[in-house]
């Protein structure tokens, strides 16, 4: 056996394959997926092509140079773990290269991050210490002990005999991204689509490891892969209602059908087909209720549920108890949550997951974001924020929404501080904002807050002002950081009240607030001092308020599971505003049409009956029912659908291409007339 394989190619194949499988054993045992499935022998097949083939290549290396190499890639795996690990759990998604234009914006969390890291992490490096424990054996205790020397034919007879094994693994590798027995029939993604682009992180790294989705990660990023779909037919293309009724919303499909039918781009002639298909929600015995009133949505900054406390936030509270409230709200989050969940907000698409979607494709527009549709009524429309654009490029973004003019820190003329912990006043952004959107009726106002924003580790202004008021409740200091931050955001909404009231436009006008994002800056463990332990399964962590409040409404709470992606088409009906549901990938939540189910970035959805887990593809029951796998691979295939035109559109700029075509066809038509 000696004459087969030199010592030196079997010696640093042992030594990776061990280390790297055992690092990613220990990164599933963390990540709570199975670690006795199939996905475990495709990631020990991967890691001894990699280890295999590394080892061919140091065999022609020096012993000191091949032994850097080979501690190099350990402790780089070993990081990159590690780093997976604490991102999984502070932001909620893997990060990828696509998400690197974030890096210089963010490099302040770098401390929030690591505190929020779990102490479990560190487990990773274990069969790194062990490889450490190893060597120094080696090198004292056994004192390194010559290996058998071996003539250069034999080596080369080793390197090809380890070369056709790097290829007969390489081989089944192939296979068994698609063999039946090593599939998972209910998966969100099929694993061979998924290799060729791992579109999805959490699926990737469930099944090819986190070390081969890095991988993975790198080469997209180095040849990006095409998301050029074949054309598809859908049925019910022209949306045909077999029963006509009052409550039946016509729409004029012409113009569409016409671009359609000339349309030569497979991407858009298969986008066209498919919201052409899809079900045209009819309007309801809330269709209308709010038409004429103005309209303030406030997207809050790092809120979840603890601000539903009447005792320290009494200005949400009267909001949330007198308006409508939808108890069963996630914000889920993505990269870049705050950015791309403001932009799901105004155009109900679900945003690219790799990807900074708001910022990467600024420049795209849509005449159906809620903005334009407010537009359209002859509303004044505006958008606010109380910071720079350091993170997001809010004043393109919001302009290509269809905003009517954005205003930053700067245009509000609020004192601002560049240094990562200090944030402005959200009183002093309804002050400002409130002078400028309450000069013209009716009007449509968008008003992102800030003060919540961690960091929560240290001191600052705003959290500071509110800090003795929590002292006697025993909560860590990052909390009650947190808390006073965030009583100021409610302060801020007591301030918008009292100027609506003032003004004489408090009953005339609606407010709709929902949360960015549960406020990162604070561990599960802190948060569970308030919300209990619960928030530790399934995505309970991503649970946050939203809230529809008109001061001449009845009250009432809702239970259906929702999230950010259904707020345009809801207001949109709220206000008898012309709009097309078919677009949009949320849906009015006050229809009978509307399916209770929320879906989370990376495809998981919850419903009544269940959490399904699109990591692991497997589903979690909350009570006897059950579905059946053709019920969950059905609902699958509308989540991934809905998710993969919805970025398919946002790429390809399509609502913009449609606007331009239609726009074409009618003039067109309209130059025939005369």
């Amino acid at each position: 056996m000696k004459k087969i394989l030199t010592n030196k190619i079997l010696k640093n194949y042992l030594i990776l394959t061990i280390t790297l499988f055992g690092i990613e054993m220990i990164f599933k045992a963390i990540e709570n997926t199975s670690v006795l499935d199939w996905s475990s022998l495709r990631i020990f097949a991967g890691i001894s092509i990699i280890s295999l083939f590394l080892s061919i290549i140091l065999s022609f290396c020096k012993k000191f140079i091949s032994n850097i190499i080979v501690f190099l890639t350990v402790i780089i795996a070993t990081i990159y773990a590690i780093a997976q690990a604490g991102f999984e759990n502070y932001l909620g998604v893997y990060i990828s290269i696509n998400t690197s234009s974030q890096l210089g914006a963010v490099k302040e969390y770098v401390r929030d991050y690591l505190a929020s890291f779990n102490s479990v992490f560190y487990i990773i490096a274990v069969p790194l210490i062990l490889l450490i424990v190893y060597k120094i054996i080696e090198k004292y205790v056994l004192k390194d002990k010559k290996l058998n020397i071996h003539t250069k034919k034999e080596d080369w007879i080793a390197r090809g005999i380890s070369f056709v094994i790097v290829i007969l693994l390489s081989v089944f590798y192939y296979f068994s991204l698609s063999l039946d027995f090593m599939q998972n029939e209910i998966q969100l993604i099929k694993t061979k689509k998924l290799f060729k682009n791992p579109s999805n992180p959490n699926i990737a790294v469930n099944q090819f490891g986190v070390e081969m989705f890095g991988v993975l990660d790198i080469k997209t990023a180095i040849f990006p892969v095409s998301e050029t779909v074949n054309e598809v037919k859908f049925e019910n293309l022209n949306n045909v209602n077999e029963e006509v009724t009052d409550f039946t919303r016509k729409i004029d499909d012409t113009l569409w059908q016409k671009a359609s039918e000339n349309e030569s781009n497979i991407d858009y002639k298969t986008l066209n087909n498919y919201f052409m298909s899809r079900n045209i929600t009819d309007k309801n015995e809330y269709t209308g209720i709010f038409e004429g009133k103005n309209l303030i949505v406030i997207m809050m900054e790092s809120v979840n549920n603890i601000i539903l406390d009447e005792t320290y936030f009494p200005n949400f509270s009267k909001l949330y108890k007198n308006g409508w409230y939808w108890e069963n709200t996630y914000s889920p989050r993505n990269s870049c949550s705050t950015g791309n969940n403001e932009m799901t907000g105004m155009i109900s698409l679900y945003s690219i997951y790799r990807t900074c979607t708001a910022n990467v494709y600024m420049k795209n527009k849509y005449d159906n974001s809620m903005f334009g549709l407010f537009n359209n009524k002859g509303y004044t429309t505006t958008s606010y924020h109380d910071y720079t654009e350091k993170y997001y490029y809010r004043s393109t973004i919001h302009k290509n929404m269809g905003s009517g003019k954005y205003y930053g820190v700067s245009d509000l003329g609020i004192d601002y501080n560049a240094e990562y912990k200090e944030w402005p006043s959200d009183v002093l952004l309804m002050d400002k904002a409130s002078e400028i959107f309450t000069q013209n009726s009716p009007f449509m106002a968008w008003i992102t807050t800030v003060s919540p924003h961690q960091p929560y580790y240290s001191d600052s202004e705003l959290s500071k002002i509110y800090y003795n008021s929590f002292a006697q409740t025993g909560y860590p200091s990052n909390l009650k950081r947190y808390m006073s931050k965030l009583k100021v955001l409610d302060d801020s909404l007591g301030e918008l009240l009292k100027i609506l009231e003032e003004k004489g436009i408090l009953d005339d006008t609606v407010i709709v607030l929902y949360a960015d994002h549960y406020p990162y800056g604070l561990t599960n463990n802190e948060i569970s001092k308030i919300l209990g332990d619960g928030i530790n399964k399934y995505n309970e962590i991503d649970r946050t308020p939203f809230v529809i409040y008109n001061s001449q409404m009845t009250p009432k709470t809702y239970s259906e599971y929702t999230s950010y992606v259904n707020i345009l088409p809801t207001v949109a009906n709220l206000f008898n505003l012309e709009y097309d549901p078919r677009v949009y990938m949320g849906t009015d939540l006050l229809s009978s049409d509307y399916h209770n189910k929320v879906v989370f970035a990376d495809g998981s959805w919850q419903t009544p009956v269940g959490f399904y887990y699109a990591s692991t593809g497997r589903m979690s029951y909350f009570t006897d029912e059950r579905y059946t796998n053709e019920e969950i691979v059905a609902i699958n295939s509308e989540v991934n659908n809905m998710i993969k035109y919805s970025n398919l559109a946002i790429k390809t700029n399509y609502f913009e291409h449609l606007s331009n075509e239609k726009k074409k066809y009618l003039e067109n038509s309209e130059n025939i007339e005369n």
